[in-house]
């Protein structure tokens, strides 16, 4: 589900360049989602629609926003419009949506100018689910009970692998 309305109690802002990369997106929203956190989600090019990508960044910390998560595809440099607009912490996922499997969005997240960081994950679905996770580490750094869950769900990742280890040894 994508919005364009902001979020009461919002503590992340997910950002999409367009609506076809929803559906790699949405790997970080149900992260976020497993471990509580409100979020808000919208639409905003860094392209197509410069302003509503740079007002989504520069009213983020005021509307109690702590961490940004932008993906785009096709070269787009959304993440680091938000970085360019914002002091909070900017995550990028680079959407492998072009026909460069996402080499252009990942040269186009990851090479930014110094003074402008963007700490940017790796492509596509795989990339959105670390983000939602590192937004998750971001966050437990102030937050004793949100670290409690991230150990938990640490250990369960680690208990996923021995199970699966034990079965392949049978």
């Amino acid at each position: 589900m994508v919005s364009s309305e902001f979020i009461e109690g919002a503590t992340v802002g997910i950002v999409i360049g367009s609506d076809s990369d929803l559906g790699v997106m949405e790997e970080a929203a149900t992260i976020l989602k497993k471990f509580g956190i409100p979020f808000e989600m919208t639409i905003a090019s860094a392209h197509r629609s410069p302003e509503r990508a740079a007002t989504f960044a520069s009213s983020a910390r005021n509307r109690g926003i702590k961490v940004i998560i932008a993906g785009a595809g096709h070269a787009a440099h959304l993440a680091g419009v938000m970085a360019a607009h914002t002091s909070l912490p900017v995550i990028g996922v680079p959407i492998d949506s072009s026909c460069l499997q996402g080499l252009d969005s990942l040269l186009s997240t990851v090479q930014m100018p110094p003074g402008i960081p963007v700490a940017t994950v790796a492509l596509g679905k795989p990339g959105a689910r670390n983000a939602g996770i590192l937004a998750v580490q971001i966050l437990a750094l102030s937050d004793p009970e949100l670290e409690k869950k991230l150990k938990a769900f640490k250990t369960e990742m680690a208990e996923q692998v021995e199970q699966k280890a034990k079965k392949l040894q049978q």
